[in-house]
């Protein structure tokens, strides 16, 4: 069992910066290919970004390819994802997830074996 716990959201103004931590609750995150997702009020839950185990592989929507950036740290146990250049639509809760690292499709949600609580990103106009 994997617990996963984001941090990092706010409230930031259109064109701001928020930085986006999961810290994951296992001696083995190195084998989980990990990934962001989000939902915002009255609409299904959307793939924002994905990673793989090594890291070596990331994978972005393209609504927010060139802005956001994810990362991982294997020695931390924890993923990243920076977000710049935030638009109002950006506005959404951000859940973090994680998949074994054998498994395919990291944009896919139905891959994805563990999920956080979520964490509310809001950006104002």
């Amino acid at each position: 069992q994997v617990q996963l716990v984001e941090s990092g959201g706010g409230l930031v103004q259109a064109g701001g910066s928020l930085r986006l931590s999961c810290a994951a609750s296992t001696r083995t995150f190195s084998n989980y290919n990990m990934g962001w997702f989000r939902q915002a009020p009255g609409k299904e839950r959307e793939f924002v970004a994905g990673i793989n185990w090594t890291g070596g592989g990331t994978y972005y929507a393209d609504s927010v390819k060139g802005r956001f950036t994810i990362s991982r740290d294997n020695a931390k146990n924890t993923q990243y994802l920076q977000m710049n250049s935030l638009k109002p639509e950006d506005t959404a809760v951000y859940y973090c997830a994680a998949a074994d690292r054998t498994k395919v499709g990291v944009r896919n949600a139905k891959t994805f074996d563990y999920w956080g609580q979520g964490t509310q990103v809001t950006v104002s106009s």
